[in-house]
């Protein structure tokens, strides 16, 4: 991952992490995009031999340190959403971004729903609609996102 630029790739990682950290007004805290999700699908799709299962959980367990839940827990629903990438990413690569931006959403979800149930199995959680708020920031933000992470990668010639 570090060789041939892979110190960008590392930037945007941190990036992403620190959008999914940094303090929101309330309003719109529900709404806050999969920012390591969508970031980590980029580069699964781009570089599947650079970024893979390993940084997912990586990321997914800073995160979870970072936002003080239980160890594991995003760690393992990342895993799973970037194995269902990386399985399928020459399938994904095909369609056009709008349709990726459907795909982000059902993979978003399933994140969301997984660390629903890690938490419902390990704390007394509810599942609330508001949940699933952050599907839908991540299907508009996808075409966006990934065409500034497309520009930094043709950019520095990232292979």
């Amino acid at each position: 991952m570090f060789s041939n630029n892979g110190f960008i790739i590392l930037l945007t990682l941190l990036i992403a992490l620190m959008a999914s950290i940094t303090p929101l007004p309330l309003s719109f805290d529900a709404f806050r995009p999969d920012w390591i999700l969508i970031v980590l699908v980029y580069w699964c799709l781009a570089l599947p031999s650079k970024v893979n299962i390993i940084t997912a959980w990586v990321m997914g367990l800073i995160l979870d340190i970072l936002l003080g839940s239980v160890l594991g827990v995003h760690a393992c629903a990342m895993a799973l959403s970037i194995y269902i990438t990386v399985v399928n990413f020459q399938k994904i690569r095909n369609f056009s971004v709008w349709q990726q931006a459907l795909i982000i959403g059902v993979l978003s979800a399933q994140y969301h729903l997984v660390v629903f149930w890690l938490q419902r199995f390990l704390s007394d959680v509810v599942f609330l609609p508001s949940y699933l708020y952050p599907v839908f920031t991540s299907i508009i933000l996808w075409p966006w996102v990934f065409l500034l992470l497309r520009r930094v990668r043709r950019h520095f010639r990232i292979k």
